[in-house]
């Protein structure tokens, strides 16, 4: 994996909590969700990664 994905997808995660975090704080469900969403995504991107990474050794 890259530096610059590894980057990259950390931001995205952190994002996300920032996101949850905020949904939490206001009661607004639908920000929470999609914080929740953001760090998924960043999740499967990071794990997509290191699969492709596997297959290069």
């Amino acid at each position: 994996m890259g530096l610059d994905d590894k980057i990259e997808n950390a931001a995205e995660k952190l994002g996300g909590k920032g996101k949850e975090a905020a949904g939490d704080a206001t009661d607004d469900q639908s920000l929470k969700a999609e914080g929740q969403t953001d760090q998924s995504k960043a999740d499967l991107k990071q794990a997509g990664e290191k699969v492709k990474d596997a297959f290069k050794k």
